[in-house]
């Protein structure tokens, strides 16, 4: 198992817009998510949402502007190696304006009109709970075609 960080930048308390990025390359190729990634040996959960959010988008933000909402733990039956839990950080403060990169194509969503078909299938369970200001914990269970959520258990905090 690994551990990720998932970034979101957000306009308005509570949120009214999202900033989410379809993803070109690699795992999630094809769905709209927020920006992360692994977090590197050394490196804490905070430190890489700033490296990752700069690296898939180019905003630039200090840890200090990031805030905890959760922690996600994902599991893959028949895919062990993709195991992973994720460290969840809204932003609403950066540097910049997003850009397209080789990973990311950065889009602004109203919250109303998330896509959530065009996501993972367990982002419509627990997002709307985090833009309502609610941290949450939780698991799930993908199924074999690592898309249908075969089991799921949120906790908002």
């Amino acid at each position: 198992m690994y551990s990720t960080t998932l970034c979101l930048p957000v306009q308005g308390k509570p949120a009214e817009r999202i900033l989410l990025g379809m993803k070109k390359t690699g795992f999630g190729c094809g769905k709209y998510n927020g920006f992360g990634g692994k977090i590197e040996d050394g490196e804490t959960p905070a430190a890489a949402a700033v490296r990752e959010l700069a690296e898939e988008c180019g905003l630039k933000v200090q840890e200090s502007d990031l805030e905890d909402v959760g922690k996600l733990m994902f599991s893959f039956p028949d895919k062990p190696e993709l195991e992973h839990d994720v460290y969840v950080y809204i932003v609403r403060n950066w540097q910049g304006e997003p850009e397209e990169t080789a990973e990311m194509k950065p889009v602004w969503f109203d919250v109303p009109d998330i896509p959530y078909k065009e996501m993972w299938a367990d982002d419509s369970y627990w997002l709307p709970a985090v833009l309502k200001g609610k941290k949450v914990t939780g698991s799930v269970v993908f199924s074999e075609d690592q898309e249908a959520v075969d089991y799921i258990s949120i906790r908002t905090v």
